[in-house]
């Protein structure tokens, strides 16, 4: 679904403070002096990837996304990244890198079950695979989006497209890469984000999660379904007194060894 999709980096990046925290938080756990090859597995606009360039400018590094409008963003503001254009679910490194990184990204992938223990195993001897995901998918910023989904004349062209929680418990990584790995960091994060602006969950989940169901619609489905789906949100994360919305947000972290 994330392939298909005509991400908008402005829209995604709208709240880059908050999105870039958790990518911080992971690429400070990570535990590597001086790796040759890094991939960020699912780079998007490239904003991350210029942080894995600051910590390692020596390194030959590599952005790989499946959106050409993210990556011409990417392209326009580092040039001596390698960027490539792929199914992240069919794509597999030229060499075996020290470190495969990505950020928010691999839970738009099915089949972790398959998924994980092949980039582990496509990794250097000491080889790190750093992920983070979030795994919010309880909440009511996501659980509106299929109530609302069922509640219009839109129903049979959205309801087929609605997925179940795409990550695990995080014992089930454990079990996944426990095999193939060294040594396994697991962890979960429960960030309480103060948001800014009109509706800004809505505006949050606009960029990611709710973006292939608007764009599955055409007028006026659509108007119609955002605005079903925003009654929801609202009603689920009010505006407090002083004009902030609180949008408590859990994501999981994992870095195995190879």
């Amino acid at each position: 679904m994330a392939d298909r999709t005509a991400w908008d980096p402005h829209q995604y990046l709208r709240f880059s403070g908050h999105r870039l925290r958790p990518a911080v938080d992971l690429l400070n756990r990570i535990d590597l002096a001086d790796p040759k090859r890094i991939v960020d597995l699912g780079c998007g606009a490239g904003n991350v990837t210029a942080l894995l360039r600051d910590r390692w400018p020596s390194a030959a590094l590599t952005g790989v996304d499946g959106s050409a409008d993210m990556l011409a963003q990417a392209r326009a503001a580092a040039a001596d990244v390698k960027w490539v254009e792929a199914d992240m679910a069919e794509w597999a490194p030229a060499a075996p890198p020290d470190l495969i990184y990505s950020n928010a990204a691999l839970h738009w992938l099915g089949d972790h079950e398959a998924l994980f223990p092949r980039l582990i195993d496509s990794l250097a001897p000491g080889g790190v695979l750093a992920v983070q995901m979030p795994r919010n998918f309880g909440a009511p910023s996501h659980t509106a989006m299929a109530d609302a989904a069922r509640s219009g004349p839109w129903r049979d062209r959205l309801e087929p497209m609605l997925r179940p929680p795409p990550v695990s418990e995080p014992d089930v990584y454990y079990g996944l890469l426990a095999p193939h790995a060294a040594t396994i960091d697991i962890w979960e994060t429960d960030y309480l984000q103060v948001l800014d602006g009109d509706d800004p969950v809505a505006e949050w989940t606009k960029g990611t999660w709710l973006r292939p169901l608007l764009d599955a619609l055409e007028e006026p489905d659509r108007t119609g379904f955002e605005l079903a789906y925003r009654e929801r949100v609202r009603a689920a994360y009010p505006r407090r007194a002083d004009g902030r919305t609180l949008f408590p947000f859990r994501r999981l972290f994992v870095i195995a060894r190879r």
